[in-house]
């Protein structure tokens, strides 16, 4: 056999076919995982679907039902029956974030710019692991502990503030507030915010911070500069994850509160507004027939409500994409 005849054609490689198989290795691969990456997509649309499928269609007899066929609430429309409890919900989440927010991002701005590595490491650990705690310890810590421990302070609150409508009215004598139960939502939303916007900052250029520094400006100056205008949009994920966790939250608020069917921004008085979750909580138990598909349709309410916070979040961050942008 001539030396030609043993030369590979010309215009082709001798490791020609092992590429081809490297290549169709590598195509498979980014098939799967595109497939299963766009399947995941549409199953949590497909799984929100049915769920919002499921609450519609069992809160619709409530809803088209005659105020005088409810089993809850008797005599007034679906609508004035689910006001507070919708107050409720929205006005405790409200208070759990003035108090969480500020906290937690400093508690991340700390651990991210002050603290030497060895407490911010233990710190983190810490904090990771508050998340953890069931929503019915917190519950349970909230009637033991923190609600005797405020009602001395609410008892000032009164005395002292008493002309502030917030602070008005007589205290509670068990100190089961809705301004406790706040307090014990920001403790447990608290975790989750400090953890996302530690990582977020953790993110922030460090050309962009040097560059600061540099310039002349102190520490907490380039944390204004440089570190919270990065990270104001993972701030504000953190804050709408800690408000669905607020708005959602069951266990704890049943056990700390002590609710009823009013609607006062009041603090202090054991007359509070109850919360949506906590409602159906403590009345599934005794409903029957109509009242499940009441009980049902206030959870299709802060369904909603929800959806509409997560929304809202969404086209802020997105807004302030654009922004950002522009400049």
């Amino acid at each position: 056999m001539s030396p030609t005849d043993a030369a590979p054609a010309a215009g082709t490689r001798p490791d020609s076919e092992p590429h081809s198989l490297q290549r169709s290795a590598k195509r498979f691969g980014d098939t799967v995982f595109r497939s299963l990456s766009t399947g995941s997509g549409i199953l949590i649309l497909l799984i929100l679907a049915a769920v919002a499928s499921f609450l519609v269609g069992l809160a619709l007899p409530a809803l088209l039902a005659d105020p005088a066929e409810l089993q809850f609430g008797r005599g007034v429309s679906f609508w004035e029956y689910v006001a507070p409890y919708a107050f409720g919900t929205m006005w405790s989440s409200i208070l759990a974030m003035l108090v969480a927010v500020p906290v937690a991002v400093g508690i991340a701005l700390y651990l991210t710019h002050y603290a030497p590595k060895r407490v911010a490491s233990t710190f983190g650990y810490v904090i990771d692991l508050l998340a953890a705690v069931p929503s019915v310890v917190f519950g349970l810590w909230g009637i033991a502990v923190l609600a005797p421990a405020l009602r001395p302070l609410f008892l000032w609150l009164e005395e002292n503030l008493g002309f502030i409508p917030l602070f008005s009215g007589p205290v509670s004598g068990t100190g089961r507030t809705i301004l406790t139960a706040s307090l014990v939502l920001a403790v447990m939303i608290l975790p989750i915010i400090t953890a996302i916007s530690r990582e977020v900052f953790l993110q922030t250029p460090r050309l962009h911070e040097e560059a600061s520094l540099a310039l002349g400006a102190t520490r907490w100056e380039m944390i204004r500069q440089a570190v919270i205008p990065f990270g104001m949009p993972g701030i504000i994920s953190a804050c709408m994850l800690g408000l669905g966790r607020a708005l959602g939250e069951t266990m704890a608020v049943a056990m700390v509160l002590s609710g009823s069917e009013v609607i006062s921004i009041q603090l202090l008085t054991s007359q509070n507004p109850n919360t949506i979750a906590a409602n159906i909580a403590q009345s599934f138990p005794e409903a029957h027939d109509i009242g499940r598909n009441q009980l049902i349709a206030t959870g299709l309410v802060l369904f909603v409500i929800t959806l509409a916070v997560n929304m809202t979040a969404r086209w802020i961050i997105n807004r302030r994409k654009e922004f950002s942008g522009a400049n």
